[in-house]
């Protein structure tokens, strides 16, 4: 499929905005999203894009420009373009290694995570999911009932099903995301984890041991009380995908929802913090 690419610069650079103008786009038809340090790219199928109108874009802070540009991205082998340009394979620790199919694999880890391109982006390698996995390899996830809230390519929730948990739900909002998590259990022969589209209205009564939720400081805000709803005493949540300068008001939106933070990990100014959910 043809897509076509929208640059957007954000200046100074700021979070927020590229939120607001992602929930914008994603209205329009957007399916994808990118971040980088000057703002994001956003991707639509090129049979769509004509219907978007980005002059209906708007910013509700102030001091704050931006501007884009687009292009059209043909169809490719995007399992190529990744090898030649964007996707290497990430070791982390001693355990884990994430990489696709085409990688020739010189050293064997006890926790071998295969993921495959549906486009060209979308790779998971951000310092958010190396210290998410961090946590998870310093975990015993055995036996336990896992959600993998947010779950992208399903790398976390893989790992847990890998690593022994008895049964894992990973949950995302984004269709592509959906399809490629779906692709890649059949990749890795994962058979304890299920793959759901939606968000957080999906929980319902369910009640899980371990919670993984790398997405970002305004959804984990408005969606901490369903977390801890769904979440068992003494049970977990491994939360990231926020600066550590926001630590404070998410611990803080934590703490007032009955949990307690017990280790923290930082990286490049990201930060992924464990709480537990104490009697």
């Amino acid at each position: 499929m043809e897509y076509t690419k929208v640059s957007v610069l954000v200046m100074p650079p700021n979070e927020v905005v590229n939120e607001l103008l992602i929930a914008q786009l994603g209205e329009m038809g957007f399916d994808s999203f990118e971040e980088n340090d000057k703002g994001f790219d956003a991707f639509i199928p090129s049979k769509d894009f004509a219907n978007a109108n980005l002059e209906e874009l708007y910013c509700p802070i102030e001091g704050i420009k931006w501007s884009y540009s687009s292009e059209v991205i043909a169809d490719q082998n995007w399992n190529k373009v990744w090898e030649e340009n964007f996707f290497q394979p990430i070791t982390i620790g001693e355990d884990c290694i994430i990489r696709s199919s085409f990688h020739q694999v010189e050293h064997h880890c006890q926790y071998d995570i295969i993921i495959d391109p549906r486009m060209a982006f979308g790779t998971g390698h951000h310092e958010t999911t190396s210290l998410m996995v961090q946590h998870i390899l310093e975990a015993d996830v055995k036996g336990l009932d896992v959600l993998d809230m947010g779950c992208g390519t399903a790398i976390l929730g893989m790992l847990c099903a890998m690593k022994g948990a008895t049964d894992v739900i990973g949950i995302d909002i984004d269709e592509w995301a959906y399809n490629n998590a779906l692709d890649n259990l059949q990749l890795n022969h994962i058979s304890n984890m299920q793959i759901q589209l939606g968000g957080a209205e999906l929980l319902g009564d369910k009640q899980f041991d371990l919670i993984l939720a790398n997405i970002n400081r305004n959804i984990l805000l408005n969606d901490m009380a369903s977390y801890a709803n769904v979440l068992r005493t003494n049970g977990k949540i491994f939360f990231s995908g926020f600066y550590t300068e926001d630590l404070a008001v998410i611990d803080a939106e934590a703490v007032r929802h009955g949990l307690t933070m017990i280790s923290q990990k930082t990286d490049n100014n990201w930060t992924a913090v464990a709480y537990i959910k104490a009697e």
